[in-house]
C-alpha cells in the first residue's frame, strides 16, 4: 500500500511547471489526444458532427442540433462555430422565465455575420431548452443570434427557426446574469467563452 505524503514533505516537493502561468498561457497548453477523445466520448449525444459544445463560466452546456428540420441553419452555425464566430461573444438579452439570447458581434442585437438566412420554420415547438434563431421583423432575416428558451413559449412556434435542444447543462443556462426592463438588455452579461462542435473537440 502506498504512503501518503505528509504536510512536511508535500511542501518540499517542486511545483509543475504549469503552476504560475497565466490563464492565458494555460489555455494554450496542447492537450493530450487520449485526452481530447475521452472529453469527447464523455458527452453522451446522438451524433457528435451535430451536437455543439457552449461553455460558459458556470459549466458546460451541451446543444444537439437537429439538421432534419433546420438543414440550412445547422450548417451555417456550424460554419460559424468552426470559424471561431462565437467565442467571446456575449448574451447581451436574458429575460428571466422567457429565453437567454446570444450571437450579436456588437453586443447589442443589431450585428450579424452579414449573411441572412432563408427562414426554416417547422413544426418543433418552443419549450424549456429549445435553441431558435432570432429575427427581425421579417421572416428571412436570421443571421448569426439565437436564442435558449426558459420555459414553453408555444406564441413562437411556427414564427422562428428552431435548430437545436439543449440536453445538459440547462442549470448553467439557468445562471446566466439577467438584463432588467424593458427589453432584458443585460449590463455586463456573461459570455460563451467558446463553442465547438463535439465531433472537432
Amino acid at each position: 500500500m502506498t504512503d501518503l505524503l505528509d504536510k512536511n514533505k508535500t511542501k518540499n516537493l517542486s511545483k509543475p511547471s504549469t503552476k504560475n502561468l497565466e490563464n492565458k498561457e494555460t489555455k494554450k497548453l496542447a492537450m493530450s489526444e487520449t485526452r481530447a477523445k475521452k472529453i469527447k466520448h464523455s458527452y453522451r449525444v446522438k451524433d457528435a458532427d451535430n451536437a455543439l459544445l457552449l461553455q460558459t463560466k458556470y459549466g458546460d452546456v451541451i446543444i444537439e442540433m437537429l439538421p432534419d428540420i433546420a438543414p440550412n441553419h445547422v450548417a451555417r452555425i456550424k460554419e460559424l462555430v468552426r470559424q471561431g464566430f462565437y467565442n467571446g461573444l456575449k448574451f447581451h438579452r436574458v429575460i428571466e422565465g422567457f429565453m437567454a439570447q446570444a450571437g450579436c458581434p456588437r453586443g447589442d442585437g443589431t450585428g450579424g455575420s452579414g449573411k441572412k438566412l432563408k427562414a426554416e420554420f417547422n413544426r418543433t415547438p418552443h419549450k424549456r431548452g429549445t435553441v431558435s434563431m432570432a429575427r427581425a421583423m421579417m421572416p428571412d432575416s436570421a443571421d448569426s443570434q439565437f436564442f435558449i428558451c426558459y420555459a414553453d413559449c408555444p406564441w413562437l412556434d411556427g414564427q422562428y427557426t428552431v435548430w437545436g435542444e439543449v440536453t445538459s447543462g440547462m442549470e448553467y443556462v439557468d445562471m446566466l446574469k439577467k438584463g432588467g426592463e424593458p427589453n432584458g438588455m443585460v449590463e455586463n452579461p456573461d459570455e460563451i467563452i467558446a463553442l465547438s462542435v463535439i465531433s472537432d473537440i
